[in-house]
């Protein structure tokens, strides 16, 4: 299986955290496939002044989510993982209940029969019922619900540190190394985070 992931970036507020995430796993060397949607671009474009270009920029190949005939939409496609971040809740209802009704659901259906990690980055509150059973249906068919809820522990300094905590935690969830943010030690704080 090739060190190969797919990243994808919906119409959720968020869209911070997959630019990060891409940013991370070209400087790790992954191979990124990447899809937006179409209000992702639009957030793309209202929270980081960010084009279609810019984010291709980060990505190794990119797609049209249009294109139900790109790799991606196979099984045949061999990749280890997705990840869809931020994840709209239109986009979290379709993976729930398999509708594959763009590039991007396509892929994340792909995943779940493929039995291959797929990881929904929800970052909408409050949530509705509609969405808890939403997240329920996705976790039981094999989805990961890495909600973006940072965690403080670590102390974080800016807002960029508390993307990387988010960041992280999806590396952590494919198995992949970094140095993002300092781990929980059972209460204690080295002395460069007690500053």
């Amino acid at each position: 299986m090739p060190d190969r992931y797919l990243i994808a970036i919906t119409g959720a507020s968020g869209a911070t955290y997959g630019i990060r995430l891409l940013e991370v796993l070209r400087d790790l060397g992954v191979e990124t496939h990447g899809i937006i949607s179409s209000a992702g671009i639009t957030n793309l474009k209202i929270e980081k002044s960010f084009g279609p270009k810019d984010f291709a920029s980060l990505c190794t190949v990119t797609y049209n989510e249009r294109d139900m005939g790109a790799g991606p939409a196979s099984g045949s496609f061999l990749m280890k993982g997705m990840v869809i971040v931020p994840c709209s809740t239109k986009t979290l209802a379709c993976v729930a209940h398999g509708i594959s009704d763009n590039l991007i659901t396509r892929s994340a259906e792909v995943c779940l029969k493929e039995h291959r990690k797929l990881v929904l980055v929800p970052r909408e509150t409050p949530l509705s019922l509609v969405h808890l059973k939403n997240m329920v249906l996705a976790a039981e068919a094999g989805a990961i619900i890495l909600p973006a809820m940072p965690g403080f522990y670590h102390r974080p300094k800016d807002v960029r540190e508390m993307v990387d905590h988010v960041v992280g935690k999806i590396l952590d969830t494919l198995g992949i190394q970094h140095e993002l943010f300092h781990r929980w030690a059972g209460g204690q704080l080295s002395e460069e985070q007690s500053d």
